[in-house]
């Protein structure tokens, strides 16, 4: 089976585009003789490609920037380092707001999906230089806590998975050595990356409601269904920043985790190719009720709906195309980050973006940038001023559900999304 090169070294290339105001942030406009619409929808394919992707924020980009926002902001932006990758990389955390209400955003999980940095990066450096009484307002109400690249290694290495092998970790966890690898231990050939030679974890599969977790070879290997192991760093850092936050403000009200998804991703009513989708937790609503699996934990599915429509409407009032990701009634994934943290009772929302690097590479970038920006700046308003709390949840059943597009146009009203990408 061919696989992928690993990607080049990155740079970041200025676009010149059209001028948008978010939160006061204006964009250039496009240069004179510019070839290519930098938001123009990028076509529906599926063929796997080595395709390029210098325009997005890597890894010392990603420390630079943070620190020259941190700089200009007069204080308002903090940067920390909330650990280190199983490569040695620091994992940032930014913050902005001195409100009670906390709102943590994370991006790039899966080294392969990378608009998330560069939308929060903006959003961050908006919240923390606009010179907008409104914002002002919004942060003296909430605290914006981002991390927007979580799993640094797969993304030097541009695939989903991290860096990490079983010896590595029973390195860490000596318990485990009678036990056989966990589920998300990647060992194949998998979206055209060798993990054969250089395995790794899905991270997104590490985690677990019970904060306190100590991974436990009675566990091993464990299934979909059940709940992660926190066996990596990177999901550990993740869950450490969590704790603290919820310690120091007697809870975490608002997580976003920014994904992508498939490349061939439409509307079922118009048909038109998607930018965003959004989501709440994959936790069944059976499994609430009395002797069901969850019972004992909270129950934040119509909060998370509440949220995922209030990022819905900021995507498509700014003229975007958004979705709700295809949900199962029966969809159980507890290991995700997403649905570790609603059980504890904050109300999450998933961004499936259209296309990941191995598709469409760097095409769409800016579009699926400010369709982003566009979805987390009315959630961080909504969750300031409440009205997050006023919308029906009832009314996320009524948003256009995605089907999957045909290359070459047309679309499948009975295909499945691929119910693992997220």
């Amino acid at each position: 089976m061919w696989t992928r090169s690993v990607a080049p070294p990155r740079r970041i290339l200025a676009l010149a585009l059209a001028p948008v105001a978010a939160f006061g942030i204006v964009v250039a406009a496009p240069a004179a003789g510019a070839d290519v619409d930098p938001l123009a929808p990028p076509p529906c394919t599926t063929d796997i490609r080595a395709l390029p992707i210098t325009e997005f924020t890597d890894h010392r980009e990603l420390g630079n920037e943070l620190q020259r926002i941190a700089a200009v902001s007069e204080g308002r932006l903090t940067v920390s380092e909330i650990g280190r990758t199983n490569q040695d990389r620091e994992i940032w955390s930014a913050s902005v707001g001195t409100g009670e209400a906390v709102v943590l955003l994370n991006a790039e999980i899966h080294g392969n999906e990378k608009v998330g940095p560069d939308a929060i990066l903006r959003v961050l450096e908006n919240l923390a230089t606009s010179a907008d009484p409104r914002v002002a307002a919004m942060l003296d109400r909430i605290t914006v806590v981002a991390v927007p690249k979580l799993n640094a290694d797969g993304a030097e290495l541009d695939r989903r998975g991290n860096d990490r092998t079983w010896a590595d970790v029973v390195a860490e966890f000596p318990q485990l050595a009678p036990a056989p690898p966990a589920w998300n231990y990647i060992q194949r050939v998998q979206q055209g990356d060798d993990y054969v030679n250089r395995p790794g974890f899905d991270l997104n599969r590490d985690f677990h409601a019970d904060l306190d977790y100590v991974p436990d070879p009675a566990d091993l290997p464990g299934t979909g269904a059940e709940f992660g192991f926190f066996i990596n760093p990177e999901s550990q850092a993740l869950r450490d920043l969590y704790v603290g936050l919820a310690e120091q403000y007697g809870g975490v009200d608002a997580f976003l985790d920014i994904h992508h998804q498939g490349a061939c991703v439409a509307r079922d009513d118009t048909g038109e190719l998607i930018d965003v989708a959004v989501d709440y937790p994959p936790l069944p609503e059976w499994e609430f009720e009395e002797g069901g699996k969850y019972a004992g934990y909270e129950n934040s599915q119509d909060s998370s709906r509440q949220l995922a429509i209030s990022a819905w409407n900021g995507i498509e009032a700014a003229g975007y195309v958004p979705v709700r990701y295809g949900h199962a009634p029966e969809r159980d994934l507890p290991g995700q980050a997403r649905s570790a943290f609603a059980l504890n009772g904050t109300r999450t929302v998933l961004f499936e973006i259209r296309g990941q690097t191995q598709t469409l590479g760097q095409a769409g970038r800016e579009r699926f940038t400010r369709a982003t920006v566009a979805g987390i700046e009315r959630m961080l308003l909504d969750v300031s001023t409440g009205a997050v709390d006023r919308i029906d949840p009832r009314s996320y059943e009524n948003l256009a559900d995605s089907v999957q597009a045909e290359p070459g146009g047309g679309t499948d009203q009975d295909a499945d999304q691929d119910a693992d990408i997220d």
